[in-house]
Parts: structure tokens; sequence; C-alpha cells
């Protein structure tokens, strides 16, 4: 039997957040983990686009607990600002999903300078992740999930001396190093709880090809030949977004899901969600050392679930 939303255990009393949650894979990751009884933060920049998400999940669900806290993950300003009204709300949080990125788009740069993709994609989870530590580890089995993408196989593990791709920007190069940081975010972040005795664990999905906007914008924004093959292609062949959240989904919320594993669809891009075998492994240590001690010296933020600040609040209701 192939694993769908059914299958998620009630969630009743847990707390989700989800960034990105205002569409495409986002949107139906929160729908799914709401359906099964937990109150989702759907954590998005566009207000206006929250809204409208929240009440698409309220016209099917009136009694979805939800709550909506505004994010720009290219501000590290903002990424505190919302880490501080979470955890201020929530001082337990059982699941994290760093679902929210940017894909193929045309060179640009954060608030904060960092190459956008990048910077999205990976520092900005980086440090929500860093300052939710807390309350991750206050959970008695958090998970956190981090999405990447099956271009991480084209990418190139961040470069120490230009993560921004400084004079070297490609919008498919800057991709593939953001998908493949995010791959070693979620294993290099399940090593560090592992040896610190945690109980929280982090696990990563990718979605396959999955028809949402990341490949509309990418097309209108960058307009080259692969960001308007990528649209056709998901338009006539892509799973819909519903089956495309079904990997991040079982890896948040599946009982026989494991720290470290990788769930993405049976067929690469397509198909069931099913635990997948993490390749790459050649140089992965360095890898993640690597991206730990980029990520700590763009953001100024430590990442250390054995030095994490547990939160004052322990009582779980």
């Amino acid at each position: 039997m192939s694993w769908t939303t059914a299958d998620i255990p009630s969630l009743d009393g847990r707390v989700a957040v989800v960034t990105g949650a205002n569409g495409g894979l986002g949107l139906e990751t929160a729908r799914a983990l709401a359906r099964a009884g937990a109150h989702v933060v759907l954590a998005a920049r566009n207000q206006a686009k929250t809204a409208a998400a929240v009440a698409d999940v309220r016209g099917g669900q009136p009694d979805a607990s939800l709550e909506v806290v505004e994010l720009d993950l290219g501000s590290l300003a903002s990424v505190a600002a919302a880490a501080q009204a979470i955890g201020a709300a929530h001082p337990s949080i059982d699941i994290l999903v760093n679902n929210a990125g940017v894909m193929g788009i045309p060179e640009r740069r954060t608030v904060d300078g960092f190459e956008m993709q990048f910077g999205v994609d990976h520092l900005g989870h980086w440090a929500l992740t860093a300052q939710l530590l807390g309350a991750l580890l206050e959970a008695p089995a958090a998970r956190v999930v981090t999405v990447t993408s099956t271009a991480h196989h084209m990418g190139r593990r961040v470069d120490a001396r230009n993560p921004h791709l400084k004079g070297r920007y490609g919008p498919w190069r800057a991709y593939g190093q953001a998908k493949l940081a995010n791959f070693h975010f979620g294993l290099g972040l399940q090593e560090r709880f592992a040896a610190a005795g945690a109980g929280a664990q982090s696990l990563v999905a990718h979605p396959g090809l999955s028809h949402t906007n990341l490949q509309v914008v990418s097309a209108a924004e960058e307009g080259g030949f692969w960001a308007r093959f990528f649209q056709r292609l998901a338009a006539s062949s892509g799973m819909p977004a519903a089956r495309g959240a079904l990997p991040q989904l079982r890896a948040a919320t599946d009982p026989q899901a494991q720290g470290g594993e990788l769930y993405a669809p049976r067929y690469v891009n397509s198909g069931p969600p099913v635990r997948r075998s993490v390749l790459r492994r050649l140089g992965l240590k360095r890898s993640i050392e690597v991206l730990w001690e980029v990520s700590e010296r763009e953001t100024g933020i430590a990442l250390e679930p054995a030095a994490a600040e547990r939160p004052a609040t322990t009582a779980r209701a």
C-alpha cells in the first residue's frame, strides 16, 4: 500500500511550523498537518497570499488551528523577528518543515548581501532553525524536515571562498548549490542531534517534479531555455502539489521514519513517497563541515544543539 495523508497519525496537541506555507507544497503540507490535528504556523512573506491560504484551508476544514507569522527568509532581521514571535507563543515545537525556496532566478542579493538562492533556500532556514532550536529540543521528539530537490545532484558543495558565486553566477549553478546545501544541512543537523543525545531528528525530503508556481516564477524572471523547459515539463507531467508534498509529510509524521533519512518519490521524480538511499557520501563529512563554517560566518549565528538554550517553560498540556 502506498503512503498517503490518511497514514498521518493524530497530531492533536502538536505544533508545526511550515515555511512558505501560503502556496504550492507548503500550503498542501500545512493543510494535511492541520487536518491531522496539529496547530500549524504558516510562516511566509506575502501576507495577502497567506491570508488567502488560510481561507483556503478553512474552506475545507473550518476548525483548522492556524496561525500566521510573517517571514522573509531573505532578511535575517525578519527571520529573527519571526523566530522570536513563534518561540514566544510556543515554547515547544514538534515539527519544522523548511519548505520555502526560490529557483533558477536572475542574479540578485538578499537584504544582507547574500546570493538570493543560497540566502533564501539555505541561510534563511539555517537562521530560523538555529533560533527555534531551544523550542524544538523542548519537544519530546521533534522533527526538522528540510526540503531539497533532485537538482542537488547537479550542485557542488559551497565554496567557502566564494559562497555567493561572485563572478561565477548562473541561475542553475546557484540553484544546484542551494539545494545541495539543503541536503547537507539536513544530514549535518541529524549528526549534531545524535551527538548531543537530543530527542529531535532531522530528515531530508524532495518532491520530485511537482507542478507549482516555482517553475512559473522561474520562467517569468529568468526566461532561459531551462526555465521554460521545466515549466512546460511540470505543467505536462508534473505531480500536483498535494502529491508532491507527500515525501515531506511522510518525513515529518511517519512514526517509522528516522533521523538522517531521505524521503522522495519512488520513481525519482514521480510516484508515492518512499525512503531513498542517501547517495553522494564521498566527501560528505567535509562538505557538511564547510557548510557549517560558511553558514555561521555569513549569518553570525551558531547552530549547535548541544549548546542550545531550552525555554524555561517545559510542561506540555
